[in-house]
């Protein structure tokens, strides 16, 4: 491997295991981790829930770094402009780098709403600057309108609250985090929420924004007017593409890869190349196979892990058909803070059918385990309270398992 250099576009927690685990697997070369952001890979889910509460603090978010990677080279800060996937060369400030194997870990970017109205006093969660930004406005009294009532918007929502803040929650879904929980579950939270004092408008989309510097109030499209001090976009993620978007990859949804992470062009798998994270759409092989672009905390790493390992074999030239033929079918899992509840998932409930969501145990309206089924199998549980008794289903998860 002497001479052989593996650059890493994306400097997030996805990148990190990939170094880590090639270093594992034998790869002595070089490597070059390339993060726009100027701060060293850091947690991310705390973002919107204790890190917004208690203070946005870096030394508290960033990750260890085990020793074997004490020698990468770090490029924080620098923003890539070219990723030649046929070249196999990167371009990022200033610098052009040769490549012998290339991970991709963009992720994703916060979306944002094309709306009339000031831009200032709008703010997302999706780093540790726009939280840091966030948190300077989050005191006691302030009006504060989210858009979107997902996880993140409701987990901002929670936070706010909690800080003595004004919350109202707008957004087009029928119940707050319909699409991964379901209408009867999402009912349920949004009771919870509603008993903390957040004031919901759903089924609405937004017409646009007040005010003159700043924004002074969110104007739905039914007329409504919600005065706002901070308006908090949290209406979903885009994942970064743009580098690779036009060099034969299948990029609609993320980048569509194997079950190594490689991505998947018209001829066939690209050696050589993987793709972890949240950028990467994957098979599922307990859930039936399909491919899935799966934005939750532990696929990074365990993306991340398999891409090294895939790499590492193929930079060595031995064992690489081994190593590829190995099963790779990570399960998905989540968690959530939202006040004194404890949210836990694991699997993918969404794929449920619509009359598939059960309570195991527990009561809905306190502590519970809720089954996601499709047809007689179960893909998903969510725990409400009751972490550990969820534990005990994951193995029952996916076709064929009881």
């Amino acid at each position: 491997m002497a001479g052989q250099r593996v650059v890493v576009v994306g400097a997030g927690l996805g990148g990190l295991r990939a170094a880590e685990a090639l270093r594992s697997a034998g790869y002595g070369g070089e490597l070059v981790l390339i993060g726009e952001e100027g701060h060293p890979p850091y947690n991310r889910p705390p973002l919107s829930k204790e890190a917004l509460a208690e203070g946005v603090d870096l030394e508290r978010l960033e990750f260890r770094r085990r020793p074997s990677v004490e020698d990468v080279e770090w490029m924080l800060g620098t923003r890539v402009d070219v990723v030649d996937l046929h070249e196999r060369l990167v371009g990022a400030g200033g610098v052009e780098l040769a490549w012998d194997a290339l991970v991709l870990a963009t992720g994703v970017t916060a979306r944002r709403l094309v709306l009339p109205g000031p831009a200032e006093g709008r703010h997302v969660v999706r780093t540790l600057d726009d939280a840091r930004s966030l948190r300077s406005r989050l005191t006691a009294g302030t009006r504060v309108v989210v858009l979107g009532a997902g996880f993140i918007g409701c987990e901002v929502a929670a936070t706010a609250v909690g800080l003595g803040c004004d919350v109202a929650v707008a957004a087009l879904d029928a119940e707050p985090m319909l699409r991964p929980l379901g209408a009867t579950v999402g009912a349920e939270l949004r009771r919870r929420h509603e008993a903390h004092g957040v004031r919901f408008h759903l089924g609405v989309g937004i017409a646009g924004l007040q005010g003159a510097d700043r924004v002074s109030a969110v104007e739905l499209a039914d007329g409504t007017v919600l005065a706002a001090d901070v308006v908090v976009e949290a209406v979903g993620s885009a994942p970064a593409v743009e580098l690779v978007a036009e060099q034969g990859l299948e990029t609609s949804d993320g980048v569509l890869v194997d079950s190594a992470l490689r991505p998947l062009r018209a001829d066939g798998p690209l050696d050589g190349v993987a793709v972890v994270g949240d950028l990467a759409r994957l098979p599922y092989p307990r859930f039936g196979g399909g491919a899935y672009r799966v934005e939750h905390w532990n696929l990074p790493t365990e993306t991340g892990r398999r891409a090294g390992a895939v790499l590492a074999a193929y930079l060595a030239g031995s064992a690489y058909e081994q190593v590829l033929a190995e099963p790779f079918d990570p399960l998905p899992a989540f968690w959530s803070d939202q006040y004194d509840l404890r949210m836990q998932s694991f699997g993918l409930p969404w794929l449920a059918d619509a009359d598939g969501v059960r309570v195991l145990e527990g009561d809905l309206a306190g502590d519970c385990v809720i089954g996601y089924h499709r047809g007689p199998h179960l893909v998903g549980v969510v725990a409400l309270g009751m972490v550990r008794q969820a534990i005990g289903y994951r193995d029952r998860l996916g076709a064929g398992r009881r």
